[in-house]
C-alpha cells in the first residue's frame, strides 16, 4: 500500500488550503453572524460568493473521480481540509453530504433524463437534495423495516409513509428527494425496497417539523417529512424495482468514507485549537501546555489521529483498487473508529478551553454536537461493529 499524495493530489491540496485560509476561515465569522439575525434554514449569501470562488480556482465536485479524476485516497485529503470548516467549506466546493451521496446514486444508476434534469444542476451547486430513508415508526438501522409504501398505479407510483432526521429538507434550494420505500413487501428482504425520485413540488409532500441535533439547527435542516398519496410517473424510478437496498449500500459505501475524511478535519482543528489554548493559558504559575495532564491529552490526540486517519486512507485505498465491496470490512470499521476518536480528541479540546469551550465562541461544541450524531447516521456502530465481527468470523470458520 502507498498512501503517497500524487502531483495532482498535492496540487489540489496546495489550491484548497489557500482556499481555506483566504476565504474560508475568515468567512465562518460572516455566515455565523448572518444565521443569529435570520431564518437559521435561510442561506447566508457569503456561501454562493464561496461556491462561485471555488468554481472559479477550479475546486469543484472533487468528491467524484468520474469528473473531478481524483481516486478515493487522493480525494481523501481534500475532504479531510472541508472538514476543518464543516459548515461550510464541503458546499463551497459541491461536495457535501447529503448531495454527494445523490449524485453518485444519479451517476451509478439514473436514467439520461433523470440524469439531465436532476445531476446536471446539483453538479452544477443550482440545487440541492435530500435522501429520505430513516423512518419514526421502525428501526431503521435495519433498512428492511423501512415501512413507506411505493405502489403501482398504472403510469404513475403512488407513495405513502413517514420520514424522519431527513438531512437537507429544511433548505428551500432542496427541490429533489430521494424516497425509500418497500414496492413489494412479499418479496425476499432485500428486494421489497425501491427508490424513486420525489420532486419537492409534488402534492402530497409535507414537511412537518425541523428536528434539531443536541439543540443545533443547521441550515440545510433535519426535517419530519410525511408523504400522502404522492403520486410521480413510473419513469421517476430509480433502477428496477426491488434494486433499493443495493442502491442503498452502494450510496452509502462512499458516503461513509467522505463523513470520516472530513471528520479527521475536524479532530485536527480540535487539536490545533487545543495546543494554542495550552499554550496562552497560565494556570498555577505556568503555561497549561507545561501541565502534564494536558500534555498527555494533546500526545493521546496526536496518536489517535495518526492510527484514524491511517484506516481511512486503507479504506479509500482499498475501494480504489477494487470497489467498495472489497472494503465492507474496513468502511464499517472506520465508520465505528473514527467518530469516537474524533469525539475523544473534541472532548480534551473542550476541557483544554474550560466554559469556552461549551460556547458558541469555537466550533468545538458544534463540532461535538455533529459528530455524536455521526454514530448514528449511515448506520449506527452496533451495526457496523456487526458486520466487523460477522466477516472476521467467516474468515477464521469458512
Amino acid at each position: 500500500m502507498d498512501f503517497e499524495s500524487s502531483p495532482k493530489a498535492r496540487e489540489y491540496q496546495a489550491k484548497l488550503q489557500q482556499f481555506m485560509d483566504e476565504r474560508v476561515y475568515p468567512a465562518e465569522a460572516v455566515y455565523a453572524a448572518w444565521r443569529k439575525e435570520n431564518d437559521p434554514h435561510a442561506l447566508p449569501p457569503i456561501i454562493e460568493e464561496l461556491k462561485a470562488e471555488a468554481r472559479k480556482r477550479g475546486l469543484w465536485n472533487l468528491f467524484l473521480p468520474d469528473i473531478s479524476g481524483l481516486s478515493n485516497l487522493e480525494y481523501a485529503s481534500l475532504a479531510e481540509l472541508t472538514g476543518r470548516s464543516p459548515e461550510i467549506a464541503p458546499e463551497a466546493v459541491n461536495c457535501g453530504a447529503p448531495d454527494t451521496g445523490n449524485m453518485e446514486v444519479l451517476h451509478m444508476f439514473g436514467t439520461g433524463a433523470q440524469q439531465k434534469q436532476w445531476l446536471e444542476p446539483l453538479l452544477n451547486g443550482e440545487i440541492r437534495s435530500a435522501f429520505a430513508m430513516t423512518e419514526p415508526a421502525v428501526a431503521s438501522s435495519d433498512a428492511t423495516n423501512i415501512a413507506t409504501r411505493i405502489e403501482r398505479d398504472g403510469d404513475d407510483y403512488l407513495i405513502n409513509g413517514t420520514k424522519w432526521f431527513i438531512t437537507g429538507a429544511a433548505d428551500e434550494r432542496c427541490k429533489i428527494f430521494i424516497v425509500m420505500g418497500k414496492t413489494d413487501p412479499n418479496a425476499p428482504a432485500h428486494r421489497q425496497q425501491s427508490q424513486i425520485l420525489v420532486p419537492r413540488d409534488t402534492p402530497g409532500v409535507e414537511i412537518v417539523r425541523h428536528l434539531p441535533i443536541f439543540g443545533y439547527q443547521d441550515q440545510h435542516g433535519h426535517s419530519e417529512m410525511v408523504f400522502t398519496d404522492v403520486r410521480v410517473p413510473v419513469a421517476n424510478l430509480i433502477a428496477n424495482e426491488g434494486d433499493g437496498f443495493l442502491i442503498a449500500q452502494a450510496r452509502l459505501g462512499p458516503g461513509r468514507i467522505h463523513h470520516c475524511m472530513r471528520a479527521i478535519g475536524m479532530a485536527e482543528r480540535a487539536l490545533e485549537l487545543m495546543c494554542r489554548r495550552a499554550s496562552s493559558r497560565i494556570a498555577f504559575g505556568k503555561p497549561l501546555a507545561e501541565q502534564g495532564v494536558v500534555q498527555q491529552q494533546i500526545a493521546e490526540s496526536r496518536m489517535a489521529i495518526e492510527q484514524a486517519r491511517l484506516l481511512v486512507l486503507k479504506t479509500a485505498w482499498l475501494i480504489d483498487q477494487a470497489d467498495a465491496r472489497a472494503a465492507r470490512t474496513e468502511i464499517a470499521g472506520i465508520k465505528v473508529i473514527v467518530p469516537r476518536i474524533t469525539l475523544e480528541v473534541l472532548d480534551r479540546a473542550i476541557q483544554v478551553h474550560g466554559a469556552m469551550g461549551v460556547s458558541d465562541d469555537t466550533p468545538l461544541a458544534a463540532m461535538y454536537a455533529w459528530v455524536r450524531a455521526m454514530r448514528i447516521f449511515d448506520g449506527p456502530d452496533e451495526v457496523h461493529v456487526r458486520t466487523v465481527a460477522r466477516q472476521e468470523l467467516r474468515r477464521h470458520l469458512s
